[in-house]
């Protein structure tokens, strides 16, 4: 069922072609940790996901001020479904050709039916027979849905070294660890479904190319935070508009214009990533949204005190930048905070070693120069040196401003329901760093 030409893609994409192009074969982002759209991996710096042409034009018309709190916006690829020596379906891009993808503008969100995925069959393990060949992103030729598979047995060729974890039975996978963040593969599944069903009138699909945020860290720990007291955009049927509220209503989304979409937090104590899903946050209240933070901020031994003042000093300067941004409106857009899960600080270095060791536990930490006083390593691993942290907002499928595409709805001022949860991130956090100093 090739909807390109049909070629064995190399173990795999090296060999791929079309029109004397090289195609870069897609796989799930293994760090996805929230969202409904599958992001993919392109290369090491840069990843992929399902072009909405809003989005797309939300992307090229940023103010300047707001791009060092954005993904880069690399530009559009298209993507299809090719054939292997294997009889597997993969997913491969190639350069955009503006006369031959099908123009995604868009079906709106809204307009998509609304598929439901049984939970039974998320659930099952992959341990049968029947699951033996099944590889992550690569579909069999033979099947006639994507809906009808099982969970695959995970082969993937780019993963973590680092296992994930699940802390919640919500994800639709097992608890067991594995080497990608689990929500990554539900997302990645649903979008295969929903592009399988589609592919009679859908030969060629436009992806947005965007900077992988997390690219500079090493063991990234990601929270996915979605901002402000509304979801749904100006053009929502009331149906969906409805349904937004409710869930904003439901959630610290109303209390704090802010609830948890998602979350990996790597621990230093197990050497895994510990992971929560937006089921998790939907459910949380005041006080349960601070543990989540908490959550987020430990890393199995210590709290990470040392990251409070970079990650405010970041979440201050976007406010800043968006207290200026007026009539813009980030609706369902979401905010990302980003460390690294081996950065540490150096008054914490000794006792954490001696506790690891004491529990036969190898953290990977560098060891310490004879005169103890810091790790033999350079400065940019230094666990004296300032934390890297960084901020990015994505998601602008439902963004809009004053000018925008035409839209009929002009808002004035700056984003009030964000700039609630940006106060309500800052507030909480502060006291936090108060209560632990």
């Amino acid at each position: 069922m090739c909807v390109c030409q049909t070629m064995e893609v190399g173990k795999y994409g090296k060999n791929a072609s079309r029109s004397g192009n090289r195609g870069v074969l897609l796989e799930p982002f293994i760090h996805q940790v929230g969202g409904h759209s599958s992001m993919m991996r392109y290369d090491d710096h840069t990843v992929c996901k399902p072009l909405i042409s809003r989005e797309q034009r939300f992307y090229e018309s940023l103010p300047p001020e707001m791009k060092e709190f954005t993904p880069e916006y690399k530009g559009v690829v298209s993507v299809c479904f090719e054939g292997d020596s294997d009889g597997y379906i993969n997913l491969v891009a190639y350069p955009y050709v503006e006369s031959e993808a099908l123009d995604q503008d868009d079906p709106p969100e809204r307009e998509q039916p609304r598929r439901k995925h049984s939970r039974r069959s998320l659930h099952r393990s992959g341990s049968g027979s029947e699951h033996k060949d099944e590889r992550a992103g690569l579909v069999p030729e033979s099947s006639d849905s994507l809906q009808e598979l099982k969970s695959p047995k995970m082969e993937l060729h780019i993963h973590s070294e680092v296992p994930f974890q699940m802390l919640d039975g919500n994800s639709g996978l097992s608890s067991e660890k594995i080497s990608y963040n689990p929500w990554s593969l539900r997302c990645h599944k649903q979008q295969l479904s929903r592009m399988r069903s589609e592919s009679k009138e859908r030969k060629l699909y436009k992806f947005l190319l965007l900077e992988n945020v997390v690219h500079h860290f090493k063991f990234p720990c990601v929270l996915d935070l979605k901002m402000g007291t509304r979801q749904h955009g100006d053009d929502a049927s009331e149906e969906k508009a409805a349904r937004q509220m409710k869930k904003c209503e439901q959630s610290t989304s109303a209390t704090l214009g802010v609830r948890v979409c998602g979350m990996q937090v790597f621990q230093l104590d197990t050497g895994h990533y510990l992971c929560r899903n937006k089921y998790y946050g939907r459910g949380l209240s005041i006080e349960g949204f601070r543990n989540a933070l908490y959550q987020y901020l430990h890393n199995g031994l210590d709290l990470r005190r040392d990251l409070f003042e970079p990650i405010l000093s970041k979440l201050r300067g976007l406010k800043s930048v968006l207290e200026r941004q007026a009539s813009y409106r980030f609706y369902s857009s979401s905010l990302l905070i980003i460390y690294d899960g081996k950065e540490c600080r150096a008054e914490m270095f000794l006792d954490r070693r001696a506790d690891a060791r004491s529990k036969n536990v190898d953290l990977g930490l560098p060891e310490m120069t004879p005169d103890g006083t810091g790790p033999s390593t350079s400065p940019e691993t230094s666990p004296s040196a300032t934390p890297k942290v960084d901020v990015r907002m994505i998601d602008f499928a439902h963004s809009t401003f004053k000018g925008f595409r035409d839209d009929p709805t002009v808002h004035d001022g700056p984003d009030k329901g964000y700039m609630f949860g940006l106060d309500s991130l800052i507030t909480i956090m502060e006291q936090m760093r108060e209560e632990n100093q």
